[in-house]
């Protein structure tokens, strides 16, 4: 039987992947419609640049999901090989989880830099507290 803290893990990988859809199905478009040729030996700021800002939010936030997460991952990893991906490890795994996923949605959507930063915070303290207590199950 697999452990349950691997719902969650999935779960933010499987929404890693939407926001990956949701950057190239605005992306593609944009580039296409505002005909932005991509030049190697140009800075890529330069190309981000010239993409509209409501599609590089997108882009910002796929970049995002790759970063912090990773912890995330790897706590949530150590507590299913520890036995202990249950009880309220779990609840503060899918709470992480959930947290991202709206975090995703505000910033590719309105990106209100505020309520953005509050939700990432939140985020922040609850995978602390998943990582403070794996540490105290491992030393």
């Amino acid at each position: 039987m697999t452990d349950p803290i691997l719902k969650p893990v999935i779960a933010l990988v499987l929404w890693s992947f939407v926001m990956w859809a949701w950057l190239y199905a605005t992306r593609i478009p944009a580039i296409t419609r505002l005909k932005i040729a991509y030049d190697p030996r140009r800075p890529a700021s330069e190309f981000a640049d010239a993409i509209p800002p409501e599609v590089r939010w997108k882009a910002d936030n796929y970049n995002h999901l790759m970063e912090q997460p990773t912890l995330f991952y790897a706590i949530a990893l150590t507590l299913a090989l520890l036995g202990h991906g249950g009880g309220l490890n779990l609840w503060l795994a899918w709470a992480y989880v959930g947290l991202r996923v709206v975090h995703s949605l505000v910033q590719a959507t309105a990106n209100v830099i505020m309520a953005r930063f509050s939700i990432f915070m939140v985020a922040s303290l609850v995978l602390l507290a998943l990582a403070v207590r794996a540490a105290m199950l491992v030393f």
